[in-house]
């Protein structure tokens, strides 16, 4: 089996909760600058320690296995050696276990390439663009924002973020800044098993959209002429944002066939 060295150092990491994290890597080698909301590779070996919170691997793999997963990226466009990521532990999973066992100046493996097709300079000029996220669905987003949010100063562009508890909100801190910084950008936090401390909106993304929350709040009427809708995140949650935003007349995004709402899966 052919061994592929390590190429990147880990040169940050930020811990939200036990199982979430900002994971910040260097590269050994600059890459080609990328579009924002691409994604790039990340990789370690079998014989890498899983972190202590961790539950067993359903199959032993070998140490000399190389474990590769794609990471939605959240810097901004133009950096080309250093990559944020934001990643959750799946604890009886194989690579994020290893991920979060990482230390500052470990090394790791990052892929040669950066794709992905879940990009917001594809919509039109002055579109109104609503971003729904669930989990770390919300890492294309920060990288949207950080890229584009200075070109687009016509388009009102909202982020739904939704989780459980307020510390699974990740980025919330630098969203809430965008919202003060910027009058064309809306966030919206949303908890579904939210404390007595918690002032937002308490439901799924789901019920605030079908309960004609864009109508009432931002004047926004799903229509696909004029707004374009990015969903990110659990499955369950975008299957039925899917589905609502069909009985308006959307079409998925398809690089052959284009649409008004994009699905970040890879």
């Amino acid at each position: 089996m052919e061994t592929i060295p390590y190429n990147a150092t880990v040169k940050g990491m930020t811990m939200l909760t036990p199982d979430l994290m900002i994971l910040r890597i260097e590269t050994d080698e600059s890459r080609q600058e990328f579009l924002a909301g691409q994604n790039m590779v990340l990789g370690l070996y079998g014989y890498a320690k899983r972190s202590p919170n961790s539950e067993p691997e359903a199959d032993q793999l070998p140490d000399e296995q190389l474990l590769r997963r794609p990471y939605a990226i959240a810097s901004h466009s133009t950096e080309t050696s250093l990559f944020e990521f934001y990643i959750s532990q799946v604890k009886s999973g194989q690579l994020s276990p290893r991920l979060f066992n990482l230390n500052v100046g470990d090394r790791l493996h990052a892929g040669e390439t950066i794709k992905g097709g879940f990009l917001l300079n594809e919509t039109p000029d002055g579109s109104d663009i609503i971003m729904v996220a669930t989990g770390t669905g919300i890492a294309p987003y920060i990288s949207f924002l950080r890229t584009h949010i200075v070109e687009r100063p016509e388009s009102k562009m909202i982020v739904i973020q939704g989780a459980a508890h307020r510390e699974d909100l990740g980025y919330f801190s630098e969203l809430v800044f965008l919202e003060k910084s910027y009058p064309n950008f809306f966030y919206v936090p949303t908890l579904t098993d939210a404390d007595d401390g918690w002032g937002g909106k308490r439901s799924g993304i789901e019920d605030l959209l079908e309960h004609d929350f864009l109508q009432n709040e931002f004047n926004i009427t799903p229509d696909p002429e004029w707004t374009h809708f990015f969903i990110s995140g659990k499955p369950a949650m975008v299957s039925s944002i899917s589905r609502w935003l069909e009985q308006f007349g959307y079409r998925r995004h398809h690089p052959d066939n284009p649409g008004e709402y994009y699905i970040e899966e890879y």
